[in-house]
């Protein structure tokens, strides 16, 4: 696949990657602490479950989840994320941490990418993300900072990037962190969602 192809596929959607992974890996630990301390103490196993509910419930705001984009032309054009920002950050937004992926396929011809979460702020059921390429297989690619901006309707949630008007990520030059486009494009239905967790920043 050429250089050129590879740019112009990928150019026309993509698939974001925020990693669910920072909210169960805290349920993970929990759970670890509270079947070690059973093992020497059976009235400390439930304190330790309970704090560690307590904290995903803290989490100050989030974007989850994966799914594919509606294109009558039969592109595959998967997002995924796994964006979270904890509550100990719950005023700077530019502390979120995880990772975004996307990809784009037609016709046998597309590419992927995968990026390092460095902003996160979301609004009611509207989030936006961004972060710096880490890995993709589109020349040109790394080290481009691309933001994503997700409604999570509840039905068919919607999805904009900030290449929209480019035409392709690589193109994108200087975006500030957490920029994104208006969400034109609507998820295929039974392929998956995204899920926010609205910001409640102190002003």
């Amino acid at each position: 696949m050429n250089r050129r192809t590879k740019t112009a596929v990928l150019g026309l959607g993509a698939a974001l990657l925020v990693t669910a992974g920072a909210t169960g890996a805290t349920g993970a630990a929990g759970a670890v602490t509270s079947a070690s301390a059973g093992a020497t103490d059976s009235t400390t196993s439930a304190p330790s479950v309970a704090s560690a509910s307590d904290e995903r419930q803290r989490e100050a705001a989030a974007l989850t989840g994966r799914a594919k984009l509606y294109r009558s032309a039969g592109d595959d054009i998967t997002f995924s994320f796994d964006a979270h920002l904890a509550a100990k950050d719950n005023d700077d937004p530019l502390k979120a941490t995880g990772t975004f992926e996307w990809s784009h396929y037609a016709g046998g011809d597309g590419a992927w990418a995968k990026a390092e979460v460095d902003c996160l702020v979301t609004g009611g059921k509207v989030a936006v993300v961004s972060g710096v390429v880490t890995d993709s297989d589109l020349p040109g690619a790394k080290g481009k900072r691309v933001g994503i901006t997700v409604h999570d309707t509840g039905r068919q949630d919607r999805l904009g990037y900030s290449w929209a008007s480019t035409g392709n990520p690589v193109e994108t030059k200087d975006l500030p962190k957490c920029v994104g486009s208006a969400p034109f494009e609507k998820v295929k239905k039974g392929t998956g969602d995204f899920t926010v967790v609205p910001w409640n920043p102190k002003f």
